[in-house]
């Protein structure tokens, strides 16, 4: 069988500078990817019209100590016969016109419409914290997409950087098989093993792809184009890592948004309950009208004119009521005894964000601790495997050991790479989640 070395050698080549001819119109900085996702993401943008939403419950609780003055006007015709004395009729028309302006104003209710104020104020501070919590939330899922794209980038750089050895190394058998010094068997196996390398090419560059498309799609924009600046991520330290999780979780539970939150629903809870509790009292009121009539008949001329009449027959009205709640069907009872239950229930909504944030955090602190295991022992592993595949290189250099050999302690050593690149990216996105938790800049 006759193998065709150039076409493999070409084809490879196609496949390592397809991807790097990829267009790239826009290279996006993970501080402009973080800034563009705060700005346009749809779950941001409904968390502010949220706000809005709040601003006018604030505006409209204002409103409600005001009073309510609303005017009237209206005009009716009658036609007909009317009895104008016992057993006397006549055919009548009459026009009759009315004018009235008035105002109410809610004294006492219990003081309801104060803790409703209270609340609309509450609510505004809540979804402002909730705001901050999606936007953290959204923050930290940018620099993992970004970060996730260094580290397939790097995996593709460590692919191409392998697949050119093995053709250097398809290169060099075929010379020493030309020179008759080793089989023509050899030839196949390095075929193989290039192979092997242009699909791992391939398999990198669709995942680097992939995670291109995954931010894009995050940031909401088109992926034609799509690119992100390499950011040079430094091999990490045990610097990096906190010695205590204490701190941490204090600053969390003092500071993160999910339990400020849950102490508001606290707040918000009681005030419903005065609320409710608010049906149980008298509700004072007063009212004021001024009006005036016109009433005009075709069975006389002697009505004074419109305006006339308009200025004789106006008056003024006040008015005040007390309504006392005697029975109102346990609506009143219940609706306390409702809110009460809730109150207990954002009580209880307050332990359990406690008690969630400190798993998470510890569970952050613990990954962390156990990444950075995984990164110095992957150093150690990598370093091990290339002093073993130079000297799998002497040997096979001089005969003593065969192609197959040689090639399990390159792919002993490839792996070895791999290890290292995912523990190091597993390790520096780790510790940013503990910045998150501490509220440190996770763009740094």
């Amino acid at each position: 069988m006759k193998i065709n070395i150039k076409s493999i050698l070409t084809s490879a080549c196609f496949v390592c500078v397809g991807f790097s001819a990829y267009a790239q119109d826009k290279v996006w900085t993970l501080e402009e990817s973080v800034k563009h996702a705060l700005e346009n993401n749809i779950s941001i943008v409904q968390a502010q019209n949220t706000l809005l939403l709040n601003e006018q419950d604030i505006i409209a609780s204002k409103g409600s100590f005001l009073p309510s003055v609303s005017g009237s006007a209206g005009h009716s015709v009658s036609v007909g016969n009317t009895e104008l004395f016992p057993g006397q009729f006549a055919d009548r028309t009459s026009n009759s016109t009315n004018f009235n302006v008035g105002a109410n104003q809610t004294i006492f209710n219990g003081f309801r419409l104060t803790n409703i104020y209270k609340q609309s104020q509450l609510s505004l501070e809540t979804n402002k914290l909730e705001l901050q919590r999606i936007k953290d939330d959204i923050s930290l899922n940018v620099v993992n997409s970004y970060l996730n794209i260094l580290f397939n980038k790097e995996n593709l750089e460590s692919a191409k950087a392998q697949y050119e050895f093995s053709k250097k190394q398809l290169n060099q058998v075929q010379e020493l098989v030309d020179a008759g010094v080793q089989p023509k068997a050899n030839i196949y196996d390095a075929q193989a093993t290039l192979s092997r390398d242009v699909q791992s090419v391939t398999v990198a560059e669709n995942n680097y792809e992939l995670s291109l498309l995954s931010l894009s799609q995050l940031l909401q924009v088109d992926f034609a184009g799509f690119d992100v600046e390499v950011i040079d991520v430094v091999d990490p330290s045990a610097e990096l890592m906190y010695d205590d999780v204490t701190p941490i979780l204090d600053y969390a539970i003092e500071n993160r948004s999910e339990i400020k939150v849950a102490e508001k629903n606290i707040e918000n809870s009681k005030i419903s309950t005065e609320i409710s509790k608010s049906g149980f009292y008298p509700t004072v009121s007063a009212g004021y009208s001024f009006g005036s009539n016109v009433f005009f008949t075709n069975l006389t001329d002697t009505e004074d004119r419109f305006f006339q009449q308009l200025n004789d027959q106006k008056a003024h009205s006040f008015r005040l009521s007390v309504n006392v709640p005697i029975f109102s069907g346990y609506q009143n009872k219940t609706a306390v005894a409702k809110s009460q239950i809730q109150e207990q229930n954002a009580l209880l909504g307050l332990e359990q964000a406690k008690l969630t944030l400190e798993a998470n955090v510890q569970r952050a602190f613990t990954d962390a601790k156990s990444a950075l295991r995984a990164y110095e022992a992957a150093k150690v592993s990598l370093e091990s495997q290339e002093l073993a595949f130079s000297n799998s290189e002497e040997r096979y250099n001089i005969g003593v050991m065969n192609a197959f050999d040689l090639e399990q302690s390159r792919l002993r050593l490839v792996n070895a790479e791999a290890s290292l690149i995912n523990a190091k990216y597993d390790f520096v996105f780790k510790t940013k989640v503990l910045d998150f938790y501490l509220g440190k800049p996770i763009t740094q």
